[in-house]
């Protein structure tokens, strides 16, 4: 193993007992779900969104657009876009796309979502780097659904006012100035855990929560089916994996550039990831490959990049294996796929259409 972050404490983790008990254990899934749902519950009660409002409409590209605004309780609007065909013709599956964390906090929903305007130069660029210059929820809705991309706690909308951060934490960041925020966020991103700590919680329970609410509403709405499935990039293939562990509700669920087995990363990927990745809440015999597939035989499709800087192969390989046992267990093998790729950490087009094509046949789109 390299040790490249622990340094002179590398010992440190052959001294502990968590990675022998998660490579030797395997949660059982009810009890797997009921550790994510007490977790996620302590961020407070799913009542669904309150005070919608449509903020806008807009058609373009063949899709009709919407602008939709709701209260979640506590601090300001969460702001969500939702898509689908302008030639629809009744009610559509619904597909909550949720956009990663990227390090860009920023923006939320503009990253993989368009209106009739064009993107800010900032968002292009992200795309360019991770999606193929795509915005994939604009290609996904016009495969057939009715697709909603909400803010999560803490981006767009939703994001801490920077002249709210500690002087320490802001450093010499200016309003409006996305790469100088960004890089506040990064760090203000540990105090937000810390004070979910002081109230009970965590920074992943909030944010499922609020994804929580999102579905509701898309389930609620006229114009969608009671089948729905959540899909994302990263931190959003994170919440797409929280999401699928504790609602029922979801008929399916992908996750893109997000999975590996916890040991595979000590002492040299921690560093990569959010708080969202690794709740404090979670058992050490608890890995991440169980969240993911705790909801078996409810179909799941996780996609690998084979030269993922943020989770090596080896873990990959392990986490897939692990899942691909869950599945087994539960008598419904064919219901995971594991697809890997070659390449860095992204969703390019080539991952994008064998995505959407899984979509279509378990959500039975004709």
């Amino acid at each position: 193993m390299s040790s490249t972050h622990l340094g002179v404490y590398s010992d440190w983790i052959e001294h502990s007992t968590a990675p022998t008990v998660r490579e030797s254990a395997q949660p059982a899934a009810d009890q797997v779900r009921e550790i994510v749902r007490r977790m996620v519950s302590t961020a407070g009660d799913d009542d669904g969104p309150s005070d919608v409002r449509i903020e806008r409409r807009w058609t373009a590209d063949g899709l009709v657009g919407e602008e939709i605004s709701y209260s979640v309780g506590f601090g300001p609007r969460t702001r969500a876009r939702l898509l689908k065909p302008a030639d629809a013709d009744g009610p559509l599956p619904g597909v909550l796309a949720l956009h990663g964390h990227d390090g860009f906090k920023y923006y939320g929903r503009e990253k993989i979502a368009d209106t009739d305007e064009p993107p800010a130069a900032e968002v292009r660029e992200l795309r360019d780097q991770l999606y193929e210059g795509r915005a994939f929820a604009n290609d996904l809705a016009a495969e057939g659904y009715v697709v909603l991309v909400p803010d999560a706690f803490a981006w767009g909308s939703r994001r801490f006012p920077l002249a709210e951060m500690p002087s320490q934490v802001r450093a010499d960041a200016v309003d409006g100035d996305a790469a100088a925020y960004n890089a506040a966020a990064g760090r203000h991103e540990h105090l937000v855990e810390k004070y979910c700590t002081m109230l009970g919680t965590t920074f992943a329970a909030v944010i499922a929560r609020e994804d929580l609410i999102a579905l509701d509403y898309l389930r609620g709405r006229d114009d969608t089916t009671d089948r729905t499935a959540s899909i994302g990039l990263s931190g959003g293939g994170c919440r797409s994996a929280l999401l699928r562990a504790v609602s029922g509700d979801l008929t399916a669920a992908v996750v893109v550039g997000m999975m590996g087995t916890y040991n595979s990363l000590l002492d040299q990927n921690v560093v990569s990831h959010t708080w969202m990745l690794m709740p404090r809440m979670f058992p050490p015999e608890l890995d991440w490959s169980d969240v993911a597939a705790c909801q078996a035989p409810a179909p799941l499709l996780v996609q690998y990049n084979r030269q993922d800087a943020l989770f090596p192969l080896d873990g990959e390989v392990a986490a897939d294996e692990r899942i691909s046992a869950h599945y087994a267990a539960a008598g419904s093998s064919a219901s995971y796929v594991g697809q890997f790729f070659d390449g860095p950490h992204k969703f390019d087009r080539t991952m994008q259409t064998a995505a959407f094509a899984w979509l279509r046949d378990v959500l039975a789109v004709q």
